[in-house]
């Protein structure tokens, strides 16, 4: 049952399929889980177009993989690249939407409050990686690894 407190604010419970995972779950938590899931999703996008891009060509090279390349990345990190930004990235997206519960990924194995853990776990050594960059240009990723993190963590909770 949902209804609004004495300031208007929506409150109650959602009543969810019983094979939900969020089935006791206030509103609240609910719509913040899935706000830091759309805000995880439209990050890993970004990353994943970025990935993309320099597996094209494109001359950021010094913004990735170290940044001990100037320009354009050598085949061997542009086919990382293109690996990374067309099927790692997009894994880690259905990963999160099926662990804030979004869309169902019943053959995905870990999603759920484990995996995002997890999850966070890796972009949390992900943004010490980039702060730790030599390169001035891949350290800009550092706030952005951060950003996911704690979207990641927002959805474990």
């Amino acid at each position: 049952m949902i209804g609004k407190d004495e300031y208007g604010v929506v409150v109650g419970r959602v009543v969810a399929p019983p094979e939900s995972r969020h089935q006791d779950l206030t509103f609240r938590t609910i719509v913040a889980m899935r706000l830091a899931a759309g805000i995880a999703v439209g990050l890993l996008a970004a990353v994943a177009v970025f990935q993309i891009s320099l597996a094209l060509g494109a001359p950021w090279g010094s913004a990735a993989w170290g940044g001990a390349h100037a320009s354009v990345l050598p085949n061997r990190l542009r086919v990382a690249s293109l690996v990374v930004g067309v099927i790692v990235y997009p894994l880690l997206i259905i990963f999160v939407l099926a662990s804030a519960g979004t869309i169902t990924a019943d053959w995905m194995p870990g999603t759920g409050k484990a995996g995002m853990w997890v999850l966070t776990g890796f972009f949390v050594l992900g943004t010490i990686a980039n702060f730790a960059s030599r390169s001035k240009q891949e350290r800009m990723w550092g706030p952005v690894s951060l950003a996911i993190a704690v979207c990641c963590a927002a959805i474990a909770m």
